[in-house]
């Protein structure tokens, strides 16, 4: 089950992009194993930690995450026969939770305040897994700090010169940064020419305005720059609403077959306000970066 990792496909969307922009790519990486491109990094995290003799036979694997990692950990550890025990919040959403128990994860819920992804959440998760990271035979993760992530999700990178070819843009949306970072490592490795451009909810603008604020984009906005950001390796950032990104999520889902979260509707609504600037004869690439499939039991698609 670690081998079906990667090798995703690449579509170019072909309703929701005006006639005057440059044409959209969209990688579709819930065609891994647990319907997110977050496989890639758990794998490379755990496969990484095996090499170096940091994880070991009969240690315990944790993580604080808002769902994707911890489903995609839960996973990998399953395969490789590892316990796991995660910190996830209420504030993200039960398909998550219930993947995580599914695969046999200890599943630990930090409450959060009215359902949504405040500025303190996350660093109350991240004490909570800094407290049982120090009993015996224990390998944190430790998704926000650590570089091995990045390793991951080169390979998106890689695939994408690929099968793309020459483009102009590549963007997504910086929750640890890891997908962002791993990118921009394989663009320039292969001296591909792509500027790298980052996004965040408009309503928590760490990056464009440097403060925090509440959201309810799962995976992204942690309320803080992430360590694994390096300004060196992207070109821009930019702030997308929030409501944007819901309403492109449907639309895709209604006009395009495409049926994704809301990170993924921020990840192309960005991309199409790039493609309106950049117009015709250009490519933007990003990434749809889980399946709609785990957000069905919120508000994202209901009528």
């Amino acid at each position: 089950m670690t081998d079906v990792v990667g090798n995703t496909p690449v579509v170019r969307l072909e309703h929701v992009v005006p006639s005057n922009a440059a044409d959209v790519y969209v990688k579709l990486e819930w065609f891994n194993p647990t319907g997110s491109y977050k496989d890639r990094m758990a794998l490379a995290m755990i496969e990484e930690a095996e090499r170096r003799g940091d994880l070991r036979p009969g240690m315990t694997v944790l993580e604080y995450t808002g769902g994707s990692t911890g489903s995609s950990l839960a996973y990998i550890c399953a395969a490789k026969g590892y316990p796991f025990k995660v910190i996830s919040s209420d504030a993200y959403s039960p398909e998550k939770l219930r993947t995580m128990r599914a695969f046999g994860a200890d599943l630990l819920i930090e409450p959060s305040v009215d359902g949504k992804v405040t500025p303190d959440l996350v660093p109350r998760m991240m004490d909570r897994a800094r407290e049982l990271a120090v009993e015996p035979g224990t390998y944190w993760t430790d998704q926000i700090n650590n570089p091995d992530s990045m390793v991951g999700y080169a390979t998106i990178g890689e695939e994408l010169v690929e099968q793309v070819g020459e483009f102009d843009v590549f963007c997504a949306a910086v929750g640890t940064a890891g997908l962002a970072m791993g990118v921009s490592r394989a663009l320039r490795a292969s001296e591909h020419q792509a500027q790298v451009v980052v996004f965040e909810p408009a309503s928590t603008p760490v990056l464009t305005e440097g403060h925090a604020g509440t959201h309810g984009v799962e995976g992204i906005g942690i309320g803080f720059v992430p360590p694994l950001l390096d300004d060196e390796m992207y070109d821009k950032a930019i702030a997308v609403p929030e409501d944007e990104a819901r309403e492109m999520a449907r639309r895709l889902a209604a006009e395009e077959g495409l049926l994704a979260g809301t990170s993924s509707g921020l990840n192309i609504a960005g991309a199409i306000g790039i493609a309106k600037e950049l117009g015709p004869g250009h490519k933007v690439v990003t990434v749809a970066v889980d399946t709609g499939l785990k957000y069905l039991a919120g508000d994202l698609y209901q009528s």
